[in-house]
């Protein structure tokens, strides 16, 4: 009887067991595909142009509570991330940010370089295979054909079998060429002169789209020729210094650098539209065409992720006219806040709150201005090069019988005649390495490595490290200066970049959407860590050259 009894008790419980194993193994399943990857809508990668980190600390109190704060409270904010090569310029930035790899790898080693093998200066986004669409000048013969390498936004067409869509859109051609890769749908930037229109090249089409050419005859840009002024309560601006100063440059017709500014050239509705891009209207304008492309591409309106890359321009512009310091660069910032808070809107209408991931970071930070800085008591200072190199083709001529020995400088780096060494019967590293220790004695000049330094040692830190991850093998020079912290070869107004020092290094990275956690790290991120981690959260394959790794902290899975 108990036997009879034990039967179905036993045989009850294994089912049990049974179910509860199936449901766990479907729960183990369901849990591994989640961890496994995350499929946002859409991902958007936004580069602040010149943006340093301290731009995020210093204004915050100013910030409105959906832009910037948001991207801040909402998501993942890497504290400690740099560029980790030099030059910092806008080519090489939005190209290192997109493939998640180095100038030396990917071979955007400046906005323009010497070519060693044409024997002339190119432009890193220009090919005349390539025609210009949407304007009969020239501004649209371009392609990324001199990148090397892949992006993540090449791999996400490729993962999707080209079904995903990748829109690229900036003020600057390279701001968006490099970005959209190899395959993006399109790339448009905004060209200016007498035109005031967005345009693409042959690379990706044969005409502008409908949208495109509606919103190019409409009144966007004729709205932006207006007076610049403060978007806020000036007495507000205390994170900034005064209005009027020496250090700021000035628009035509001007007499001071103060607010407002309204001048002939910007408040013509028909003609000098490149005006637009040194006043924050410039991002505003950026802005419009991204909600323009969200609604015309139909951007995240399915299940197949797709990719908006926006470079926000003006931020570079203004900085290089008044500077790091200058009351019209909180400004742009503050104004830059709104623009962001107008954009996320949109895509929580448009894609779905929680249904896209971003990411925003800057292409290099900036110097304050050395005027201001030795006025502050701080080194800093202006490379005389006119000085500096009648010595140095006195040293050439002396040394060498002829300053042909040197056949370009460029990007900070000397570019020798190998054929005039090889005819002197004399050995490269040798030349190298006595001309360096030459311009080592100049002023200004703080350090200076050799080629064959870059090509013989493995740096791990500090500059070295840093040139060495900017130097190409194929494409870079023979010798490589580093001028002294806040020196700089510009003039005596407003900030420039492109050193490997921490300002220009120093940056914002934000993580923000789907598949981000909230919180931030002071752990050292570097920017090709971002596109690593874009592919890790999507589940697809890292860039052909990517370098960087993850920043695994960031990620929900």
């Amino acid at each position: 009887m108990v036997k009879k009894i034990m039967f179905p008790v036993v045989s009850l419980l294994m089912l049990l067991c049974c179910h509860f194993d199936v449901n766990g193994q479907r729960r183990s399943k369901a849990d591994t595909d989640t961890q496994l990857k995350t499929t946002p809508k859409l991902v958007v990668g936004i580069v602040v142009d010149q943006m340093r980190y301290d731009y995020l600390t210093r204004f915050w109190d100013d910030y409105g509570d959906g832009g910037f704060r948001r991207l801040v409270n909402e998501g993942f904010n890497c504290k400690n991330n740099h560029f980790n090569y030099a030059p910092t310029s806008t080519g090489p930035g939005h190209a290192s940010v997109y493939t998640g790899t180095t100038p030396a790898t990917h071979g955007i080693i400046g906005n323009n370089w010497y070519d060693k093998v044409l024997d002339s200066t190119v432009y890193c986004a220009s090919d005349a295979k390539y025609n210009s669409v949407g304007t009969a000048s020239e501004a649209g013969k371009m392609s990324p054909h001199r990148m090397n390498v892949g992006t993540i936004t090449d791999e996400l067409r490729l993962h999707t079998q080209m079904r995903g869509k990748t829109i690229a859109i900036a003020l600057k051609d390279r701001g968006a060429v490099l970005p959209g890769g190899h395959t993006a749908n399109a790339a448009y930037w905004f060209h200016g002169e007498n035109e005031g229109k967005w345009v693409t090249s042959t690379f990706y089409m044969q005409q502008l789209p409908k949208w495109v050419s509606n919103f190019n005859d409409g009144s966007a840009a004729q709205s932006y020729k207006k007076p610049w002024t403060a978007f806020k309560n000036m007495a507000t601006y205390t994170e900034s210094g005064p209005d009027n100063t020496i250090y700021e440059g000035l628009f035509e017709t001007e007499t001071t650098p103060t607010f407002p500014h309204s001048t002939p050239n910007l408040l013509s509705k028909t003609e000098d539209f490149e005006i637009i891009k040194y006043t924050p209207y410039g991002n505003s304008l950026t802005t419009d065409f991204a909600l323009a492309a969200l609604e015309g591409e139909g951007l995240g309106a399915d299940e197949t992720t797709d990719f908006l890359a926006v470079s926000f321009s003006s931020t570079d512009y203004v900085g290089h006219k008044y500077g790091v310091n200058s009351k019209e660069i909180q400004d742009t910032y503050l104004r830059l806040d709104a623009d962001l808070e107008r954009l996320l809107k949109a895509l929580d209408k448009k894609v779905g709150e929680g249904e896209y991931t971003l990411f925003l970071t800057a292409d290099h930070g900036a110097v304050d201005v050395p005027a201001y800085l030795n006025a502050q008591r701080i080194p800093g200072g202006y490379m005389n090069w006119e000085v500096m190199n009648t010595a140095f083709d006195e040293f050439l001529r002396y040394t060498y019988g002829t300053t042909d020995i040197v056949r370009n400088f460029s990007n900070y780096q000397y570019f020798l005649d190998h054929k005039i060494i090889k005819n002197l019967d004399l050995n490269l590293a040798d030349v190298q390495e006595k001309i360096a220790n030459e311009l080592l004695k100049y002023k200004g000049i703080d350090r200076v490595y050799t080629g064959n330094q870059m090509l013989q040692n493995s740096y791990d830190r500090g500059i070295p490290y840093i040139l060495q991850n900017g130097y190409n093998q194929k494409r870079s020079g023979d010798i490589l200066v580093v001028l002294q912290p806040g020196t700089v070869s510009y003039g005596i107004t407003g900030s420039t970049h492109g050193s490997p020092q921490i300002y220009d290094t120093h940056v914002p990275l934000l993580f923000f959407g789907k598949g981000i956690l909230k919180g931030s790290t002071t752990n050292r991120t570097e920017i090709p860590d971002i596109a690593p981690t874009i592919s890790s959260l999507l589940g697809v394959a890292f860039p052909s050259g990517a370098t960087g790794s993850p920043v695994g902290e960031a990620l929900r899975y």
